[in-house]
């Protein structure tokens, strides 16, 4: 199969919107008239709750995954490099989603996918820093940013081509401007964090919870 067209069909599977057909099907909401009106696993928690969040999450993951490591055994080119672009191209969807109007989240979970496919030691690590982030922080934002910033130093210990790096460091960056207003609250002490006592008295929940925002970072209003 021709190699643009891979990269077309990864754009318009990117382009997928979960959280607003899971707001339709769950409750009959359009999800950017609620919450922070953010097309993200974050505000889908927020306002379905974790057992709707929980497959938005994974289906936004998947969105990158599966371009960036089934599409290179469809194409009909050697060059290993057309994974990064199909992957590239459901991360443009999902953020500049074809079906909403060019609007849509901010492409964390479906990179994560990406990666997921490319470099799954450094994704690995860098989860585990989102884990331990979100624990002692309770901020998903920052616990996003860090997780970005961390894929860097390990995209260079567990990659040896410079292409996957490049592309590593667009998306770290990309993540951090996007976050740019949480930082601001961060800084001033007023950013969102996800309630302790809600942890302690339904622990079952939470750990779905954090799964289902563990790829999408922290809704900018």
């Amino acid at each position: 199969m021709n190699p643009w067209l891979l990269v077309v069909a990864a754009y318009l599977l990117g382009s997928v919107p979960a959280s607003y057909v899971a707001g339709r099907l769950a409750r009959g909401i359009d999800l950017r008239e609620h919450g922070s009106g953010n097309l993200g696993a974050t505000n889908t928690f927020r306002v379905l709750g974790a057992k709707v969040a929980a497959p938005v999450m994974l289906f936004d993951v998947l969105k990158g995954f599966v371009p960036a490591w089934q599409f290179p055994l469809w194409d009909s080119s050697p060059d290993w490099r057309w994974a990064l672009a199909y992957g590239a191209a459901a991360i443009v969807g999902h953020v500049f989603s074809l079906y909403m109007r060019f609007k849509g989240g901010k492409g964390v979970a479906t990179g994560a996918g990406v990666f997921l496919a490319l470099a799954p030691a450094a994704v690995g690590g860098a989860f585990l820093v989102w884990l331990v982030t979100l624990r002692l922080s309770r901020m998903v934002s920052l616990a996003s940013i860090l997780a970005a910033l961390t894929m860097l130093p390990l995209l260079w210990l567990t990659s040896d081509r410079w292409e996957v790096r490049a592309l590593g460091g667009a998306i770290a960056a990309f993540v951090v401007f996007s976050h740019r207003a949480n930082v601001g609250r961060i800084l001033r002490g007023e950013e969102h964090r996800f309630g302790k006592k809600a942890v302690e008295e339904h622990p079952g929940e939470a750990v779905v919870a954090g799964a289902a925002v563990a790829a999408e970072a922290e809704d900018t209003r």
